[in-house]
Order: C-alpha cells, then structure tokens, then sequence
C-alpha cells in the first residue's frame, strides 16, 4: 500500500555548522553536542579517514581527504562554519591548507580549526605564556610547540603522554588527565592547553580550572568556543571553563 504524504519545509535552522572528524575521535562528538542545541542552529558532522597511529605522515595524509569529506555535508544550503577537528593534522597540514580545502567546496564558509581557535581564545583570554599539554609522540608536539610559538605564544611548560595510537588517547583516564594538567600548570604560565580533540577534557576543566586558579583551554573547548563565536552564536551557549564565562 503506497500511503500519501506531504513535504514540509526544511528545518529552519538560523545558523548552520560542519565539523570534520578523524574516522578515529570517540570523543568530539558527545563534548560539542550539548553546545549545539537548539531548534535556531544544527549541527552536521562528517568523517575522515584516519589510520589509529598518530604520526607525522598519517597527519599529513589528511590533506587530500579534506575536500572529499567536506563534500559529503548536507548539501541542501551552505553551511555558516565549518571546522576542522584535529589539532595536531592542522599542525602538519598548516592553517592555511586546511582552509583552502574546504573553501575549495564551501567557499562561503567560515573556517576554524583547534590551533586557530586556540590563538583566538589565548587573544580573549589576554594569556601569552601556557603550560602545553599533549598525548603525542616527541615528533607532533615539537611541530606543534614550534607553530604555536611561531604565532606569538608562550611555551612555559611542556608535558606528554607520549601516545601512538589514538584509540588510546580517547581512553587516558579523567585522573590522569586532571594530574597532568596540574603539573604543566603550577608553573610560570597564565593558562593551560590540553592538546587532542580525543582526549576527554570537558568533565574536568572547570576543576582543573579551580585547582589552578588560571584558565584551563582544550581543543575541543576553544574549538566549539570559536565555531559559535564566528556564528555569532557563543552568548547563547554554556561551556566549560572561564573561556565560556569570557
């Protein structure tokens, strides 16, 4: 029995976002989805391949696959801002690549990804000098010390876990994460950044922040954080840490 229908009009959503996600992240996905509620604003994900070793070759591999996963966005409107989601590719990548590769299929968007955000945070926040912590292997977290310098910040502390694989960067544990934090940030720093939009930050910062007394920023933070700013959509939302409250 073929049954009748009728088509109603599109979801009205007044600002819409894209984020691309490595095939292998378990964590952005449930971090940004409180963020992004409500009838007046959608959110639209897509994958990247992605092999589990994190290393410098694999993060550059990303490069060709930007376009095509771009292109697999709705395709009904343009989308308002797209980013990126993966701090150490755009390290490899560079900023300007990535944002060439998806205006090359969105050129209407606005784009971001967690280093831009980063410094756009680090430039509200008025902080310079940051504990920096990562789950990188020696080789990442030296590019991405030297870019983050190389945009004006400051590198007072450094740690890391020293992780591989990604799929075990999304399983270090809260306890482990909230240490780190600290010791990277009892130091000469103004704030701390905890690297990976795998790495599960969003249930600790406000402790972290508190046990600390300075800001506490995360990729997936600054990187939700920048995406609503550059929608006009931040004021409406309630995120962790002062960055939210800024």
């Amino acid at each position: 029995m073929k049954l009748a229908y009728e088509l109603d009009e599109p979801l009205s959503a007044r600002t819409s976002f894209g984020v691309l996600i490595l095939q292998s992240d378990e964590t952005l996905e449930t971090e940004f989805a409180p963020l992004f509620q409500g009838d007046d604003l959608a959110l639209h994900h897509s994958r990247i391949p992605f092999a589990d070793t994190v290393a410098p070759d694999t993060l550059a591999e990303m490069r060709v696959n930007l376009p095509r996963a771009t292109a697999l966005f709705p395709s009904a409107s343009p989308l308002d801002v797209i980013a990126y989601g993966c701090t150490s590719g755009t390290t490899m990548i560079g900023i300007d690549a990535v944002r060439s590769a998806i205006h090359s299929v969105q050129p209407q968007a606005k784009v971001t990804d967690p280093v831009s955000a980063l410094l756009a945070a680090c430039r509200r926040l008025g902080v310079r000098r940051i504990g920096f912590l990562t789950p990188y292997l020696p080789a990442v977290s030296t590019a991405m010390q030297d870019l983050l310098v190389s945009h004006g910040l400051e590198i007072g502390t450094f740690g890391s876990f020293e992780q591989e694989s990604d799929r075990a960067v999304a399983r270090i544990s809260r306890a482990s994460i909230l240490d780190a934090m600290g010791v990277v940030g009892s130091g000469d720093v103004e704030a701390v950044f905890a690297s990976c939009t795998n790495l599960r930050t969003f249930g600790l910062i406000d402790e972290a922040e508190a046990a600390l007394g300075k800001p506490v920023l995360t990729s997936n933070q600054v990187l939700a954080w920048h995406m609503l700013t550059l929608g006009g959509r931040v004021g409406g939302a309630s995120g962790p840490g002062r960055l939210f409250r800024s």
